[in-house]
C-alpha cells in the first residue's frame, strides 16, 4: 500500500552518493516535517545508519529499496529532495532510476535537487535522453560547478542554483575562469609624460543607413577605455550624427551615402574593428574582403563582430587570412562559420577547433562567455549580467577591444580585460538603474567607473604610484 502521500517530504536517496555532510544540506529542510526517505541500495551495501535524522525528527521514516521499487504519490504540497546521483553519473539515466526521474517530472512538487539534478551530466549532454533528468526547481551544488552548470539550455534542470562546496575539486579539476588577479596583472598604467599618440591610433569601420547607434555606441566605448586617437569610417548619411554623438572621434566619410564600399588603406593605424552595424551590402562584402587581406599584408591587429562575421562566413577561402585576428560572434554568429551545432557543448569545441585552426581568439558572447585562444585554451568571464542582454550591448564590447589593441594589448590581454570590464561596467551599471532598463549607453556610461576601480585596484596589489614621475 502507499502510504507517501502522508508524508511532506519525500526523499530519494542512492547509498553510494550519500556522505555525512550531506546531513547539513537535508537535515534543514526535513525538520520539524513529516518525511519518506527512499534509500536505494541496488548494490545491497552495509544499510546507511540514518538513525540519526529518525531521532531528530519522530515523523521520518526510512524504506531501504533494494530491487522493487513501489512509485510514491507526489502532489503539489510535496518537497521532493534528490539526492540520487550529484554529478557521479559518466552516462545518461536507465531503468528504475530513469523511472524516478520521469515520475518526478511529472508531478507539480517544488525539486530540491542535491549535488546535482540527476541524470545531468557534468559537461557533455549530447546524447543525453532529456526526459531522463530529473527538472529541479533548486539545485544545490556540494563542489564547484562543472562545465555543464554554465550552458543555456541545462539551465531549465538546474533551476536556481548555489554552491555549497562541502567537496572541493582539486584546482586542476575546475572549470577555469579570468580572475580580477589576472585582469589586474594585465592593466598598463598610463605614463605622465605621454600624448594621445601614445595610446594608439584606432579605426572603427561600421555603420550603415539606419544603423548609425551601432557605429556610435562601439566609438564611445572605444574613447571610454584609453584610446589615444579614433577614426570612424562611416557611409555618407551618417556623418553629421558621428560629429555630434562622439565629438572626439574624427569621421572619415566613405564615399558611398548609406553602405561602407570603399576600399581602404589601413597604414598607420594600430589596430582596426569592422562589423557594428555595417550591414549586408554586396559592395560592403567587396570592402571588408580587401580590408581583410590588406590589415594580413601590413599586420594590422584586426577585430571582427557582428555584420563582419556575417559577412565573413560567405566568404570561408577568407579564413585563413585572418590569423590573429579576434573574432566576438554571439551563438547565431559562430554558427554560420562553424555549422549548426546541437547544444552549447557542441557550440563550444567546434569554436574552439576553429580557433585552432585559423590561428584567431573568439570571445564567444553567452550568459557566461567563452575567451578562446588559438592554442585550444579557454576560460569563462565572471562578469556581466542579463541586463546586458540588449541590443549594442556587443558594439560597445567592440569599442573596448579596438581601445585595448590601439594600445598594444596582445590578443589574449585584449580578450581577457576587455570582455571582464566589459562586464564590469554592466554589472555597475545594473547596481545603479537595474537589469530590466538597462540599455547598452547604460554601459558606456559605467565604464569609466569600471576603469578606475579596476585600476586602483592594480595599483593597490601592484604598487602603482600615482605621484610618481616615471616615464615607464
Amino acid at each position: 500500500m502507499n502510504t507517501s502521500s502522508t508524508y511532506n517530504v519525500v526523499i530519494f536517496l542512492n547509498s553510494t552518493f550519500y556522505t555525512n555532510s550531506l546531513d547539513q544540506i537535508i537535515e534543514p529542510l526535513i525538520s520539524n516535517q513529516s518525511a519518506i526517505v527512499y534509500l536505494f541500495n541496488i548494490h545491497n551495501q552495509e544499510k546507511l545508519d540514518l538513525t540519526h535524522w529518525e531521532k531528530k525528527n519522530n515523523n521520518i521514516k526510512v524504506e531501504e529499496i533494494t530491487s522493487q521499487f513501489v512509485p510514491p504519490t507526489l502532489t503539489e504540497e510535496t518537497l521532493v529532495i534528490d539526492a540520487l546521483f550529484g554529478f557521479e553519473l559518466q552516462h545518461p539515466l536507465s531503468g528504475g532510476f530513469a523511472a524516478v526521474a520521469r515520475l518526478i517530472n511529472s508531478s507539480k512538487s517544488t525539486v530540491v535537487s542535491i549535488g546535482a539534478p540527476s541524470g545531468l551530466l557534468p559537461e557533455d549532454n549530447t546524447t543525453n535522453n532529456l526526459n531522463h533528468i530529473i527538472k529541479a526547481n533548486y539545485t544545490i551544488l556540494t563542489e564547484e560547478p562543472p562545465l555543464a552548470c554554465y550552458f543555456d539550455e541545462n539551465q531549465p534542470f538546474l533551476g536556481q542554483w548555489n554552491i555549497l562546496p562541502i567537496n572541493p575539486k582539486k584546482e586542476e579539476d575546475l572549470v577555469p575562469f579570468t580572475s580580477e588577479e589576472e585582469v589586474i596583472d594585465i592593466i598598463k598604467p598610463r605614463r605622465r609624460f605621454s600624448h594621445k599618440g601614445t595610446y594608439g591610433h584606432g579605426l572603427l569601420v561600421a555603420g550603415s543607413l539606419g544603423m548609425a547607434g551601432a557605429c556610435s555606441m562601439a566609438a564611445s566605448a572605444s574613447l571610454k577605455s584609453g584610446i589615444g586617437l579614433l577614426t570612424i569610417h562611416t557611409p555618407l548619411c551618417n556623418r553629421a550624427i558621428h560629429q555630434v554623438s562622439t565629438p572626439e572621434a574624427m569621421v572619415d566619410c566613405d564615399t558611398n551615402e548609406i553602405c561602407f564600399s570603399q576600399l581602404l588603406d589601413t597604414t598607420g593605424y594600430k589596430a582596426v574593428a569592422v562589423g557594428p552595424g555595417l550591414g549586408l551590402a554586396e559592395e560592403s562584402a567587396t570592402a571588408l574582403q580587401h580590408l581583410i587581406l590588406q590589415c594580413e599584408e601590413l599586420g594590422t591587429p584586426l577585430i571582427i563582430d557582428a555584420d563582419g562575421l556575417n559577412i565573413l562566413a560567405n566568404y570561408p577561402h577568407l579564413y585563413r587570412n585572418i590569423k590573429g585576428a579576434i573574432l566576438t560572434p554571439h551563438p547565431v554568429e559562430i554558427e554560420r562559420l562553424i555549422g549548426k551545432c546541437n547544444n552549447s557543448y557542441i557550440r563550444l569545441n567546434r569554436a574552439i577547433e576553429f580557433a585552432k585552426k585559423f590561428e584567431v581568439f573568439i570571445i564567444l558572447k553567452d550568459a557566461y562567455s567563452f575567451v578562446i585562444c588559438p592554442d585550444g585554451s579557454y576560460q569563462l568571464n565572471p562578469t556581466g549580467n542579463e541586463g546586458m542582454a540588449t541590443g549594442g550591448s556587443g558594439d560597445v564590447l567592440t569599442g573596448i577591444l579596438l581601445a585595448l589593441r590601439a594600445q598594444g594589448y596582445s590578443q589574449e590581454e585584449c580578450i581577457k580585460l576587455g570582455t571582464y570590464i566589459h562586464g564590469k561596467a554592466g554589472d555597475l551599471a545594473a547596481l545603479q538603474v537595474g537589469k530590466i532598463g538597462m540599455t547598452a549607453q547604460d554601459i558606456i556610461k559605467y565604464l569609466p567607473k569600471a576603469w578606475k576601480e579596476l585600476s586602483e585596484t592594480a595599483l593597490k596589489y601592484n604598487g602603482f604610484n600615482l605621484f610618481s614621475n616615471s616615464t615607464n
